[in-house]
């Protein structure tokens, strides 16, 4: 519903589209709902404090150690004589210039350590939880304060005791990426028109870059760059002592290496899948005519050759083994005479190999090879990869929804076009509600390795968002818009759970 030119327009146009103050009240509801989400998310993420402050307040002084350390810092330190650094506990922030040490409270000594995981070769990764740390340093509770408002009161103020700038930030930037996931919409799904009905006039070049960058798929770009960075977090965070500055280059160029395959994936599809896109996408540049095949074909090779040239001469035999293994499995599934997305079992099993295990594992795998460790499966890793598998699987199943027109006329089965689109969208909605309950299982049966209130609350406002999204799907009557709308919604759910699982 279009907003009317009133007083209050800026304001009414920065809230959803749909709202307008004659709306139904069902749409009201509607609004308040999603309200009540991102009231319900805030404060969820707001006890992942007490996780990231298990994180980061025994690792806080490697971080300020390495900021003081930087010249931008010491050129500021050296024009301020006055200026004098307070880290709490690294061995490395005593070396450093200006560098004043301040004496450390009875509990902050004895700060007790909680091993996450032991590895292969018998390194434990621990961290330090400041809200216990807190509990030994406070007096003993009177009887005023045992129970009720007291004992609330001073559970809150034990967990204060422990917070600083560095995990107040980061959970205030996880709300709030979290928040903008859930209430977005995603623009490389929800297209519908081509570029050149989008915007001012576009030189020639511009519009080439902007179709090169559709073709890309942005959306499924996002999906990498957010699963590897949190793979990449975790990992670090549980062996802190071995990050070194020199592992960026490293990092940036393997997250290099997963964009080209993920666009050499997605790109070759998209030439092989042109006429059945005129019909389901007809947005997408190679079906639109705004990308030549010509084109598509030398931007898929220089992908693949630029990615298995990345790998092979940085990473070690095996992650280039694994990416190869990737490529393929993403070329027989567009590809004739094979074209195994016809097929929907192999279709949605090479999704969950490539999306599902291959980047998790493959990821965990050289990050503990730059590390200087031997591969060891934790449980954090053993979750989010037994999860995404699945995860995946639904992707593979719900991205066929709005295309089962297009799928219909050129003889590819999917589920879609078996089953029926509200089928399949219940068979979707089930698995991802049993992840869920998967991931409560894992808190409840594990609580010395996942911060279980967040791990099932957080899961528990995610199927709340699948559950109301699903309601909408089927209040429209699974029609085409609605469908790509929801499928939409299943991408957001997906970031949204790489974010989660670096804050339990």
């Amino acid at each position: 519903m279009e907003n009317t030119h009133r007083a209050d327009a800026p304001l009414l146009s920065i809230l959803p589209t749909y709202y307008a103050p004659s709306m139904p009240t069902a749409h009201r509801l509607g609004q308040l709902a999603q309200w009540a989400y991102v009231v319900a998310i805030a404060s969820l993420m707001a006890m992942c404090l007490t996780r990231l402050d298990t994180y980061v307040t025994e690792n806080v002084d490697e971080t300020t150690s390495l900021l003081l350390s930087s010249p931008a810092v010491q050129w500021v330190a050296s024009s301020m004589p006055g200026l004098r650094a307070t880290p709490m506990r690294t061995a490395g922030a005593a070396s450093l210039p200006g560098y004043t040490p301040r004496p450390h409270t009875s509990a902050e000594a004895r700060a007790p350590l909680r091993p996450l995981y032991t590895g292969q070769a018998g390194e434990v990764a621990v961290a330090t939880s400041s809200a216990v740390a807190g509990a030994v340093a406070a007096p003993a509770p009177t009887a005023a304060a045992s129970g009720g408002i007291g004992a609330v009161a001073q559970q809150v103020a034990s967990l204060a005791s422990g917070l600083n700038p560095v995990n107040i930030g980061a959970g205030l930037a996880l709300v709030l990426a979290l928040v903008a996931i859930l209430s977005s919409k995603s623009d490389a799904v929800l297209a519908t028109t081509t570029d050149d009905e989008q915007g001012p006039p576009k030189s020639e070049t511009m519009k080439l870059v902007t179709a090169a960058w559709d073709f890309l798929r942005p959306h499924t770009i996002r999906g990498t760059i957010v699963g590897s960075f949190a793979v990449v977090a975790k990992s670090l965070l549980a062996n802190p002592a071995l990050i070194q500055l020199t592992l960026i280059p490293r990092a940036l160029l393997g997250l290099l290496a997963l964009l080209c395959g993920n666009g050499y994936i997605v790109g070759i599809n998209q030439i092989y899948d042109v006429n059945i896109d005129k019909v389901n996408k007809p947005f997408l540049p190679v079906a639109a005519g705004r990308l030549s095949t010509n084109q598509a074909w030398v931007l898929v090779v220089a992908l693949g050759a630029l990615g298995g040239t990345i790998v092979a001469s940085v990473f070690g035999p095996l992650i280039a083994g694994l990416y190869a293994f990737g490529l393929f499995l993403g070329t027989i599934y567009s590809v004739p005479p094979l074209r195994l997305k016809r097929f929907a079992v192999p279709a949605f099993l090479i999704i969950a190999t490539c999306r599902g295990f291959l980047l998790n594992w493959g990821v965990f795998y050289a990050v503990r090879a730059a590390l200087g460790l031997p591969f060891a499966w934790i449980p954090q890793i053993q979750f989010i990869t037994i999860f995404m598998v699945v995860f995946a699987v639904v992707i593979s199943i719900t991205k066929d929804l709005p295309d089962t027109a297009g799928d219909k006329k050129y003889n590819i089965q999917t589920l879609s076009t078996k089953l029926g689109v509200a089928t399949v969208s219940k068979i979707a909605v089930g698995m991802l509600l049993l992840n869920y309950a998967g991931a409560f299982a894992w808190a409840l049966l594990l609580p010395q390795v996942f911060f279980a209130p967040v791990m099932i609350g957080g899961h528990a406002v995610l199927a709340g968002y699948l559950l109301y999204h699903f309601r909408v799907l089927s209040q429209a009557g699974y029609t085409q818009p609605a469908l790509i709308q929801f499928y939409s919604r299943i991408w957001n759910l997906f970031y949204s759970e790489y974010l989660l699982f670096v804050a339990i």
